[in-house]
């Protein structure tokens, strides 16, 4: 009996758990999500510092020049009443002082300075002011970004606490399908291989491997075990050489999902195998086998790399709902409504490759909000 599709996304979710979190260098970390929030060694800035080129002045002009500090200096000793100095962009101010006047708005006559002062506290960057020591400057599940990177670094940290990335291991099979050259009657290209790669977002490809419509090979493909997830593209159907369903069976494997009520992509499945290992089975035809990455192999992935769901993004759009499955369309994004692209035929990539994303369209709908997922990165939420 097949599953409704919101049923089914939220079982691949709910079907794992995070992987382990492990402590690498900040280069390493790019594209994890943190296994926890990244949190500020010290305050930011770490004393007053300059934001212009100028004079760090105490009370009232003219001023007499006692010092001069440059960026990466030591904190210069306080300032008396009447007294200035000399500093540069991202210098220390020394204590004492009320504001920065712009070097542009300064006249220095020997030792003495005169100048433009304006408000109390101007050109200032007070001590904490972006951030104090112990503040959480990013929770844990935020997708390792270069900003993080750059943000971690600026707050002390040489490494970050990242759940480690999923294993994936893809098996494509088929006797039908060619992997060179154009198609031919009874032959046609492999397209689902060359697709996968960029939809695992978040994961480790360990490879892919091209299979005949052969029991005995799926089910030895099947027993990698350094894979955390492995998906099989086509033989989920249940035609004479759909073997998939009888492998799971041999192998023991728990079937948490037996096809979907979506369209395209009905025949997909989700399993779990006795020692832990996660089976997605993806249909056959291109367009239905993206359907089911963003049913059930997305949804999966983002549980296992520790990510957090984000919030659906939404947009108005007019399709006339099936009676009873779901419905993934293919759009454009236009203002806050979405345009269908057409060419969505589920043996064809051509509509997903010129959209934004698949606009999920429930039973029954005929015009109003929708969720999008887009096509542009892996929706791994």
């Amino acid at each position: 009996m097949t599953m409704p599709w919101t049923l089914a996304r939220q079982t691949a979710r709910d079907a794992v758990k995070p992987l382990e979190a492990v402590e690498v260098p900040l280069p390493d970390a790019l594209g994890s999500a943190l296994a926890s929030g990244v949190n500020a060694h010290t305050h930011q800035p770490t004393c007053d510092t300059s934001a212009m080129d100028g004079y760090a002045v105490a009370g009232l002009g003219p001023w007499t020049v006692v010092g001069r500090v440059s960026a990466g200096d030591r904190v210069p000793p306080p300032l008396r009443f009447s007294e200035a100095c000399a500093v540069a962009t991202g210098a220390p101010v020394p204590a004492g002082a009320d504001l920065v006047v712009p070097i542009e708005h300064c006249h220095l006559d020997g030792e003495l300075l005169t100048g433009y002062t304006g408000e109390l506290g101007k050109h200032v960057r007070r001590r904490g002011e972006d951030w104090s020591a112990g503040d959480e400057l990013v929770p844990a599940g935020t997708v390792v970004s270069p900003a993080v990177l750059g943000l971690a670094a600026g707050a002390g940290h040489d490494t970050l606490l990242v759940h480690r990335k999923p294993r994936v291991a893809v098996v494509v099979t088929g006797d039908e399908l060619l992997r060179s050259g154009p198609p031919r009657p009874g032959r046609v290209r492999d397209a689902i291989g060359p697709m996968l790669p960029g939809l695992l977002t978040g994961s480790d490809l360990l490879g892919t491997t091209h299979l005949r419509d052969d029991p005995e090979a799926l089910a030895d493909a099947l027993t990698c075990d350094a894979a955390d997830v492995l998906v099989a593209c086509g033989a989920t159907s249940v035609g004479a050489k759909d073997h998939l369903r009888r492998v799971l069976v041999e192998l023991d494997a728990e079937v948490l999902v037996s096809g979907v009520a979506c369209r395209p992509g009905h025949p997909q499945l989700l399993a779990a195998l006795p020692d832990g290992r996660v089976v997605v089975g993806l249909p056959g035809n291109p367009f239905a086998a993206l359907a089911a990455v963003v049913t059930l192999l997305q949804p999966l992935l983002g549980t296992l790399s520790g990510r957090t769901v984000q919030p659906a993004i939404t947009a108005r759009f007019a399709a006339v709902g099936h009676r009873t499955d779901t419905r993934l369309i293919p759009v454009t994004r236009h203002g806050t409504g979405a345009l269908p692209v057409g060419r969505d035929r589920p043996g064809s990539l051509w509509g997903a490759a010129l959209a934004d994303a698949l606009a999920v369209v429930p039973p029954g709908h005929f015009e109003g909000e929708v969720e999008l997922l887009a096509l542009t990165s892996g929706n791994a939420s």
